[in-house]
């Protein structure tokens, strides 16, 4: 098996901007890659870089840009945009966790500071990286249960506990900080969207509410995804589904039954094969961060793009406009290939 990033001469110099939920599994991921790493943030640093044992803690913003390659941003979504462009002003290949920005429009400012800049940058749509999700895809690809019909794809637990997420204006609500992984993972799968309708309850306010948003997509290819996102009481267990069902048989998955991807249908031999069991092995935070450095250094591009990051905030956009409207909301991404 190749290394996870190839061997180099110094190790890829990694500054990580926030030390908030997401950092905590992207710094192992850098360590474990053998990347040297810095981390800024208002606070947290300290803790972070302790409990994992690595990392350097640095005192500004503009200290960690002076001593590194790669700028990593983990900062709640209102400040994506913001240091994407500082990072790519630098002259800094940069990872920002998912979305891209706020908005849309945040996030084509974003990607085109970095092609001005001629420096990479990749979002961090992690669910293409998990094993199940992964393989899944691939058996897509293969054909292996004809042309996609219908997907549904289910992604819940208990709601987040820090105050911005649960402000619309900071976050984009449950649809854009985490229904965005399966959407964006729908479009991987079925190909571009056409248009996206969206309902939404909630029960209670802040951070005592209860949400439930289904998203429903019509691709271009005729095919339709059903979305569901929910923000439970704590303690809920977290649980992912989905269900893909083709021309030729269904692709099935359930994370709290820690059983691998089933094919029910296909060729005689195929049906009812568990392809990969869940969770196993490396971490997708690792896998994906991987691909990253190695498209920095050597290549190949990963299965991930910019334009991929901006395509999805699009489609969240939409989903949103439809809660507003009522109506089925039209998806623009002109020039931007699956």
């Amino acid at each position: 098996m190749s290394p996870l990033v190839p061997p180099a001469s110094e190790p890829l110099r990694v500054g990580m901007v926030g030390a908030g939920g997401i950092a905590g599994a992207h710094l192992p991921a850098w360590l474990g890659l053998g990347a040297q790493v810095s981390v800024y943030a208002l606070d947290g640093a300290p803790e972070l870089t302790a409990y994992f044992g690595g990392g350097t803690v640095v005192g500004s913003f503009e200290e960690l840009i002076s001593q590194v390659d790669v700028v990593d941003v983990v900062t709640p979504t209102p400040f994506h945009r913001e240091y994407i462009e500082a990072a790519a002003a630098a002259g800094k290949h940069v990872v920002s966790e998912k979305p891209l920005g706020r908005t849309a429009a945040d996030a084509r400012a974003a990607i085109d500071a970095c092609a001005a800049a001629g420096v990479q940058l990749y979002p961090g749509h992690v669910v293409r990286f998990f094993s199940e999700y992964e393989t899944m895809h691939r058996e897509v690809e293969k054909g292996t249960i004809g042309e996609i019909a219908v997907q549904r794809f289910t992604r819940g637990g208990t709601r987040p506990d820090r105050a911005w997420y649960h402000d619309d204006a900071q976050s984009g609500g449950i649809i854009l900080d985490q229904m965005i992984h399966d959407l964006d993972f729908a479009r991987w799968n079925a190909g571009e969207v056409s248009t996206a309708f969206a309902r939404i309850s909630k029960n209670g306010e802040g951070l005592d509410a209860i949400v439930n948003a289904q998203v429903v997509l019509t691709h271009v290819s005729g095919a339709i995804s059903y979305v569901g996102g929910v923000w439970a009481r704590p303690g809920t267990t977290f649980r992912t589904t989905f269900e893909i069902a083709g021309t030729g048989g269904i692709l099935r998955h359930d994370s709290t039954q820690y059983k691998p991807v089933v094919i029910d249908g296909g060729t005689p031999d195929e049906s009812g094969t568990g392809l990969l069991p869940a969770m196993r092995g490396v971490s997708p935070f690792t896998t994906e961060l991987g691909e990253f450095a190695r498209a920095f250094t050597v290549g190949p591009a990963p299965r991930v793009s910019a334009e991929d990051g901006y395509a999805a905030t699009v489609i969240a956009e939409a989903a949103i406009t439809s809660l507003e409207t009522g109506q089925p909301v039209s998806v623009e991404l002109a020039g931007v290939a699956a």
